[in-house]
């Protein structure tokens, strides 16, 4: 079992209340299954709850009740899975082209009875007919100004784009600005989540679209 500092298992209870059991085990998955995958490396399993599950969990409180949300990239489940386990009312589409991954995701989902899941393999650019989405989701994929595109069209013309960044996110938001209006971006706004339960708050670049 991957241990949890104090302060960790604080943030996990707030976050996840009575499914933080759900969340114990989408972490072991992660640690065990998921590095021996490959989806993460073995450095990062010491770090797992801090680094990625609460950090992408806090996003949670940035979505609006009952949305239809569409993850861009999901690999190891960061942030589509965190944010399924942490709110049941969300419907959550995990987008990922990658076949071996979408197998695991597929593992994880029916091991946690996560019923407000559906994995769907493919690039975000080929499976725009099929999602139904009030919010996209994506953490670690690539640059804002190529972020856009991948997720932007997914909103069909209305909704907002969540994308979890870092230090950079001002910077990124500069060099994407034209393509955000180009394709229908009305507002783009730096958030932060977790400051009140994460050492390390969570920071997020928010596009309004329509």
């Amino acid at each position: 079992m991957v241990e949890t500092t104090p302060a960790e298992r604080t943030a996990a209870e707030k976050i996840f209340g009575s499914r933080l059991d759900l969340a114990e085990r989408y972490v072991e998955h992660l640690a065990t299954s998921g590095m021996e995958r490959g989806l993460l490396g073995p450095r990062e399993v010491p770090r797992l709850w801090s680094r990625h599950v609460l950090n992408c969990a806090v996003v949670a409180d940035l979505i609006g009740e009952n949305a239809r949300v569409a993850d861009v990239g999901s690999g190891a489940g960061l942030p589509g899975l965190c944010l399924a386990i942490a709110r049941p009312d969300l419907q959550l589409t995990l987008i990922e082209p990658l076949e071996r991954r979408v197998i695991w995701l597929n593992e994880v989902v029916e091991d946690l009875g996560l019923n407000n899941v559906t994995v769907l393999r493919g690039r975000a650019e080929q499976v725009v007919k099929e999602v139904e989405a009030d919010v996209v989701t994506a953490r670690a994929v690539s640059a804002l100004a190529t972020l856009a595109g991948l997720t932007i069209p997914l909103l069909k013309g209305k909704g907002e784009v969540l994308a979890i960044k870092g230090r950079s996110a001002e910077e990124e938001i500069a060099k994407a600005t034209k393509a955000i209006r180009k394709l229908g971006g009305r507002e783009t706004t730096i958030l932060t989540a977790g400051e009140d339960l994460l050492e390390d708050h969570t920071t997020v670049v928010r596009i309004l679209v329509g």
